[in-house]
């Protein structure tokens, strides 16, 4: 199975969902005021009226849960992680299980789930970002959004252009490390079988290819641009201009109820 069906943030899916013909400007900050409301929750009722919401998100963009779901596959182990941690490290109320030093106390549960919760919520809505913005959108769209702080010197648009490059190359490098893994494994290595240090000793046969990849492709990038006549944002205009649209004021106004009834629940 390619990597790249086990990895859905980076990836973009083409569409004509509500979602997608969102601005990309109203979409960040739908995530930055959804992560406020999720470190803001602190009851089941609510993580549950979050997922509710999570779930109408996906449903209007018209993505597969089943492809989220599976995409989100190298994230299982950290949400595994902190909940291993989080039993282990979090005392507090009633005592379920001890044997010695070991417990499992009510307030690790608790604390396990919504530190879990929370990580999974906020993966899923970045990476529904991703999934339902193109590239091309993500850069204007935070140009636009940090525009004003131009005015300080900070260069917005080289850190736009970054951060779309940056995500650009997610599929690409993990399309590399695919097809340099199943060249190894056609070679005689083996990657699933043996030690953790044996094993650690075999990646070493795709980190460094796919490093030497990496700067190959960033040095071809770079004189593609320049053989272009790339010279930043001076002078540059604009194939589609980003305009706000009453989608995006249905958005902004779903915000603000969000952030009054979750701020109104957790009292």
């Amino acid at each position: 199975m390619s990597m790249l069906q086990n990895f859905a943030i980076g990836q973009y899916i083409p569409g004509d969902s509500f979602v997608h013909r969102l601005d990309p400007r109203s979409k960040f900050l739908f995530i930055i005021v959804f992560a406020m409301v999720v470190f803001m929750a602190n009851k089941a009722e609510i993580y549950g009226f979050l997922v509710a919401i999570l779930l109408l998100c996906l449903f209007m963009s018209k993505l597969s849960l089943s492809y989220i779901l599976r995409g989100l596959k190298p994230v299982w182990f950290l949400l595994l992680l902190t909940v291993i941690l989080q039993l282990l490290l979090t005392k507090g109320g009633q005592v379920y299980v001890r044997w010695g030093w070991f417990s499992i106390e009510e307030e690790g549960v608790r604390q396990a789930l919504f530190v879990s919760m929370r990580l999974g919520l906020l993966v899923v809505i970045s990476s529904l970002l991703t999934l339902t913005t193109s590239p091309i959108d993500l850069t204007d769209g935070v140009e636009r959004m940090f525009g004003p702080l131009k005015k300080w010197g900070l260069p917005v648009h080289e850190m736009a252009l970054m951060l779309s490059i940056a995500i650009r190359f997610i599929p690409t490098l993990l399309e590399e490390t695919d097809k340099i893994m199943k060249a190894q494994m056609a070679r005689g290595a083996n990657f699933d079988s043996g030690t953790l240090l044996s094993r650690a000793k075999a990646m070493v046969a795709i980190v460094i290819p796919l490093f030497i990849s990496a700067f190959r492709r960033a040095e071809d990038l770079a004189l593609a641009m320049e053989a272009r006549g790339y010279r930043g944002d001076i002078g540059r205009t604009k194939l589609r201009q980003l305009q706000f649209s009453y989608r995006d004021g249905i958005l902004l106004l779903f915000m603000l109820v969000l952030v009054v009834v979750v701020g109104w629940w957790r009292t």
